[in-house]
């Protein structure tokens, strides 16, 4: 097979497409014949997952090496910036988090050159194994003010001679501007890395836009290989939390309501894909009291910063009304950070989160939490409750919860520990990501609610074939010729 050059997807901002596409290139590639794997040097984002060997990287790196067939490893994203709240980020670097750094001491601090030494080093080792890397950027292009210090975008692709194609999300409005403007702002060496334009989430009749890819052409010099209309009928992960702002935020008559509490520093929104699937439920985010009291099921999310989080639900109002919900007996889970919400007290002795050393939580769990300086990575096999079936998760918290009393945990791991709080078969907590992609869990939550078992097909089996159906999508929308030959096929 020919060795091909790099393959790189940047954007003119956030929430533009990038990693939707990366991730379809990546099974494009593999259905092609070729070993692809996914790298993005720097990723922000409080969607992460664990890998095989308990290191932590990005959510939508995982996706995309679930996409070329691989396990993910920690190269494939060596530095992941996690908000943890008053402008400060956890640094995690090559899949440990080596401490918090406000946004000023990190992207004004001189370090960047020992980061992009550790970045050039993972792509090196991911480069000797896989072709082609396909990479994907970060934000915009031309953030003029930090461009030097960006060790995502076109110094990367600059680095690596990446094949680069910019992403511009028309629906948001003013393509031309960002497009143009995008390009405009950077310097002739980096224009030329720039291979084509990808226009994303188009609505309408795509002949509209004829006139307008000539004129992004004839404007920028620069070919429009795409035109990728806005769609709805493929199931992928969302990697930018940016996408919460257009989910359901409200209730629903007639259906099944989930609700999932919409904490400042929610962590891995994704847990909650699964439910997606089934037609009885509505799923919706909110932060309103108001929601919150017509919800069926009420789901604590995972948080990166729990005692601000707890502080928050305190200041809502809807520490009150979820207490009022435990009482007149509705379903009430926690995930990770929700789960630790759920307990009596948070201790934050080594002020892992903030100054505060103590914060009482809901109460609704008889268990306390202490934040420690020591994250938990790891991805884990267990059985929920009695259920003899496999169930997959992962782990990826700083903090140990204690029972107050007796134990009562709600699964048990395959090295033989256990996990979380069976309260009643309405109010448990868990520190398992991905704890609702198992059947056996689904059918426990809902069984009150549903006359008869869920019943769903593999998960993997429907990501593998949403990867396939995104990829043949991408292949009608987009000129994967003209990406070859620039690949040097």
């Amino acid at each position: 097979m020919k060795k091909l050059k790099p393959l790189m997807f940047v954007g003119t901002g956030s929430d533009v497409g990038k990693s939707i596409i990366n991730t379809a290139f990546c099974r494009i590639l593999l259905q092609d014949g070729y070993r692809p794997a996914p790298f993005k040097a720097q990723n922000m984002s409080l969607n992460s997952y664990a890998t095989p060997d308990g290191l932590e990287i990005g959510r939508a790196q995982a996706v995309q090496a679930e996409a070329c067939g691989l396990e993910c490893i920690v190269d494939m994203n060596p530095v992941l910036l996690k908000p943890t709240g008053n402008m400060q980020s956890q640094v995690v670097l090559n899949g440990k988090p080596i401490g918090n750094q406000t946004a000023k001491e990190y992207f004004l601090s001189d370090n960047k050159a020992h980061l992009f030494e550790e970045v050039m080093q993972a792509y090196s080792r991911l480069e000797k194994k896989f072709n082609p890397i396909v990479l994907e950027g970060a934000g915009s292009i031309s953030e003029l003010n930090l461009k030097a210090r960006d060790i995502t975008n076109m110094r990367m692709a600059k680095e690596v001679n990446a094949v680069t194609y910019l992403v511009a999300d028309i629906d948001r409005g003013g393509v031309f501007a960002s497009v143009f403007g995008s390009i405009a702002l950077l310097p002739e060496d980096e224009k030329k890395l720039i291979k084509g334009i990808i226009i994303n989430k188009f609505r309408g009749d795509i002949d509209l836009f004829s006139e307008g890819r000539s004129i992004l052409e004839k404007i920028t010099g620069v070919p429009v290989i795409g035109v990728i209309p806005q769609f709805n009928h493929i199931t992928i992960e969302e990697e930018d939390s940016v996408g919460l702002m257009t989910k359901n935020k409200k209730a629903v008559d007639g259906k099944i309501n989930v609700c999932i509490i919409h904490l400042k520093y929610l962590s891995n929104f994704t847990d909650f894909n699964r439910f997606t699937e089934l037609d009885d439920l509505n799923i919706y985010f909110t932060s309103e009291v108001e929601q919150l009291k017509k919800a069926d099921i009420i789901i604590l999310p995972g948080s990166k910063n729990t005692v601000s989080d707890m502080q928050y639900l305190n200041e809502s109002g809807l520490a009150n009304q979820l207490i009022t919900c435990f009482n007149t007996g509705k379903a009430i889970y926690g995930i990770c950070g929700g789960y630790q919400l759920m307990g009596e007290k948070i201790i934050d002795p080594f002020h892992v989160e903030s100054d505060i050393e103590s914060i009482n939580g809901l109460g609704i769990l008889p268990v306390t939490t202490t934040l420690t300086a020591e994250k938990n990575s790891s991805q884990c096999n267990f059985n929920f409750l009695d259920s003899k079936e496999k169930c997959m998760g992962y782990e990826i918290h700083m903090g140990q919860t204690k029972s107050i009393g007796n134990s009562s945990p709600l699964a048990t791991l395959a090295n033989g520990l256990s996990d979380g709080y069976f309260l009643n078969n309405r109010v448990w907590g868990s520190y398992i990501h991905g704890i609702f992609d198992n059947t056996a869990v689904l059918n426990s939550i809902l069984r009150p609610f549903l006359k008869a078992e869920v019943v769903i097909n593999n998960y993997h089996e429907f990501k593998e074939r949403e990867y396939d159906k995104l990829a043949d999508f991408i292949r009608e929308n987009v000129d994967v010729q003209a990406i070859y030959k620039q690949l040097g096929l």
